[in-house]
């Protein structure tokens, strides 16, 4: 599998509830294309906020046999894929 990271911006923010809603229809396509045969794996994601503390968006890192399987992801459970690229090397942060 290769690792992939999604940004995922959304056109108006939503709240924490609106997001854990997302997060469990997410869950719910993951586990549907895993029966279909489909080798992808939520790893992580990190919450974008305003101000307000209202969620305006999320990066993912995901892994997957291929880019078209986390957009096939993505179309399924309604989710944004402004941009999905290949992850490299992550650098160390400070000690």
């Amino acid at each position: 599998m290769k690792d992939f990271l999604i940004l995922r911006e959304l056109d108006e923010a939503i709240s924490r509830d609106d997001l854990h809603a997302a997060a469990e229809q997410s869950g719910e396509t993951l586990d549907e294309l895993r029966s279909e045969g489909v080798d992808i794996e939520w790893v992580d994601s990190e919450v974008l906020t305003n101000d307000d503390g209202d969620v305006t968006g999320t990066f993912c890192h995901y892994r997957a046999e291929s880019e078209d399987a986390v957009r096939e992801h993505a179309e399924r459970a309604g989710l944004p894929a402004t941009r999905i690229d290949q992850r490299g090397e992550p650098l160390a942060g400070e000690d």
